[in-house]
């Protein structure tokens, strides 16, 4: 008698390995919360101390908008250039179909 359908074996696994990667990252979580540059910055009360926690803010905020400038740049780039080359070939192709 068997329990596990054959066809849906690989998609039982699937999830099976992606709920373990999750349980393995929470259980991470705890151990990695902060560098102890970072965590020494940020127990500090001097003014030196506040000036690099706010540095570690803005190159975290930094790092994590620079993937989505890029792509976003890029993709606008591309989005201009197929919209501009749609319009030069109806362009072409309505000079074509007038003739003079």
């Amino acid at each position: 008698m068997k329990v596990i359908n054959h066809q849906f074996a690989p998609v039982v696994a699937g999830w099976v390995l992606i709920a373990l990667a999750i349980v393995i990252v929470l259980l991470i979580a705890s151990v990695a919360a902060a560098c102890p540059t970072c965590k020494e910055g940020l127990d500090q009360n001097d003014p030196q101390g506040n000036a690099l926690a706010a540095g570690y803010y803005y190159s975290i905020l930094f790092m994590m908008a620079m993937p989505f400038t890029i792509l976003g740049t890029f993709g606008g780039l591309a989005y201009l250039s197929i919209r501009r080359a749609q319009q030069a070939s109806s362009t072409a192709t309505h000079a074509r179909a007038e003739p003079a």
